[in-house]
């Protein structure tokens, strides 16, 4: 079967969670899309915006049975030869630990169409969540996206030294293994009391924050949820600390900040 003329795989961001967080041009691709392929963590209501679409669940969980990244992408191949309008769904935005460019190559190798629709990082929105800027003037002038995650057979990762040499670093995927993240950035110099804010089901009803000091994460961390979490590491965070050292404010409970 060949592939039809106007095939095309859009690549989309779902962004952290909440529905009014997806762009407008990702809204309008489920609206048309024909077949969803869509991660784990994607809010079923986002899913619920493409109700005449095939929906594929091909997510990734860390410690939990997932679909091999090679399986999928022959999915996409294969469905670009059935369908025009194909949307891969991944949660955040799809070019920041999102594994888009295995698939990007391999659709390319098969001489695909492919467009890349940008969404929401956990970053990002975690900082709004917050009210607290990942980068800030005369305190925070350089900013880290890393994780401690490695893939079998890839380059050695250096990110504990990436992240003790930025103001402020966010780590993904890095909540589940809290007490190694924890002795690697004081092992390359990290100061233990330098402050964490773990948030955990960003921008949904759900969310949490737990405030701690890189020495006290591994703590913090048990008294999460499953839910998906990012760790946010700097000064800029220390006012958040102060907070909930000195009182517990109407502020803070609005912001959904908890205590290690």
């Amino acid at each position: 079967m060949s592939q039809p003329d106007s095939a095309t795989v859009y690549l989309v961001g779902a962004g952290p969670g909440a529905v009014d967080l997806l762009t407008v041009r990702a809204a309008r691709l489920l609206a048309r899309a024909q077949v969803v392929f869509h991660d784990a963590l994607v809010n079923p209501e986002i899913l619920a915006l493409a109700p005449q679409a095939q929906m594929v669940a091909v997510g990734k969980r860390s410690g939990r049975h997932s679909t091999a990244q090679r399986f999928i992408n022959k999915q996409l191949v294969d469905a670009a030869q059935k369908y025009q309008i194909i949307v891969r769904l991944k949660g955040g935005d799809p070019m920041l630990f999102g594994r888009a460019q295995e698939e990007i190559s391999a659709l390319t190798q098969a001489g695909i169409t492919i467009e890349i629709v940008p969404g929401v990082s956990a970053a990002f929105a975690a900082s709004a969540q917050l009210q607290c800027s990942l980068s800030q003037r005369a305190l925070a002038r350089s900013v880290v996206f890393a994780t401690p995650r490695q893939a079998k057979g890839s380059v050695d990762n250096t990110w504990a030294r990436a992240v003790a040499a930025a103001d402020t670093a966010v780590l993904y995927m890095a909540a589940g293994q809290a007490d190694q993240v924890s002795a690697a950035l004081i092992h390359e110099g990290v100061p233990g009391e330098r402050t964490v804010a773990i948030v955990e089901n960003v921008s949904l009803a759900e969310t949490r924050c737990r405030i701690c000091t890189v020495a006290s994460m591994a703590h913090a961390a048990k008294n999460l949820g499953s839910g998906p979490a990012v760790v946010m590491i700097g000064q800029v965070y220390a006012h958040l600390r102060q907070v909930m050292e000195s009182e517990w404010t109407e502020q803070s409970t609005r912001l959904g900040l908890g205590s290690a």
